[in-house]
């Protein structure tokens, strides 16, 4: 069994065959699949999707994009939102200094009331970090509450990994790690113990290398299982029970 710990089947991306892409996910293994909020309303869909499918569940937060629009209701709604049963996780937040679509300073200050937040509602946090390495590392090392989470489709290097699992993150490998130019990831992978990572797809981004250039969708984790195999030279149903079991724990999924 498999469990893709990040998708956004939310998205538009999905409306013209969401629960066909839910379907073949079944029919790949996948035995639940994270639905990950970006925004208020984003994380609205999240929560409304997974009270669809018992397979489903949902993580609510504002990605660092977003957090420019955050206002005094926000919080509010989120810590609402968060009270469904099937939200699991608080998320997706963190930093993204590619696209700076929110200033930094902004998003520096964001990260930290939402980290806040999760504590307040006993969450595990979902972490994006995009080229936000050093702040990234310092923000969750100074920060005061119970380190639980995951950092999302990861893309530091193995110093960082350890870093980060030493602070009690997991490592959630996306399906980058079957790029031909993905060897910094690959090392991470073939260093960090079984036991620490995650799979996730993080679709509709990011595909697979056999599906470059096409939208990807939950089905497609096992590519990443079974890459991860490969590059630790471990059996693939060890992979797959592994992280699974590793999903379940840290998002309590039962």
């Amino acid at each position: 069994m498999l469990i893709d710990s990040h998708a956004h089947l939310e998205l538009d991306e999905f409306d013209r065959d969401r629960e066909e892409a839910i379907n073949r996910a079944r029919q790949e293994g996948l035995e639940a699949i994270l639905v990950v909020g970006i925004n208020l309303d984003d994380s609205r869909r999240a929560v409304e999707l997974a009270n669809q499918h018992d397979m489903l569940f949902a993580a609510v937060g504002t990605h660092p994009h977003d957090v420019k629009k955050i206002n005094l209701q926000t919080y509010d709604r989120m810590a609402e939102l968060a009270r469904d049963k099937k939200v699991v996780a608080y998320g997706e937040i963190g930093l993204d200094f590619f696209r700076n679509r929110s200033p930094k300073d902004v998003q520096i200050r964001r990260f930290g009331e939402q980290l806040e937040l999760a504590q307040t509602l006993n969450l595990p946090v979902i972490i994006h970090d995009r080229d936000a390495h050093k702040e990234t590392t310092a923000i969750l090392k100074n920060w005061k509450g119970e380190k639980r989470g995951v950092i999302h489709c990861f893309s530091g290097d193995y110093a960082m990994a350890k870093q980060c699992l030493d602070l009690g993150f997991y490592i959630s490998i996306p399906a980058t790690v079957t790029y031909p130019k993905a060897e910094e990831l690959r090392e991470v992978v073939k260093k960090i113990p079984l036991n620490a990572i995650l799979i996730e797809t993080d679709c509709p981004f990011l595909p697979p290398q056999i599906y470059r250039g096409k939208r990807n969708e939950p089905a497609y984790v096992s590519h990443v299982a079974r890459k991860i195999a490969a590059v630790k030279n471990a059996a693939p149903a060890d992979v797959e029970s592994q992280t699974t079991a590793n999903a379940r724990h840290l998002f309590s999924l039962h």
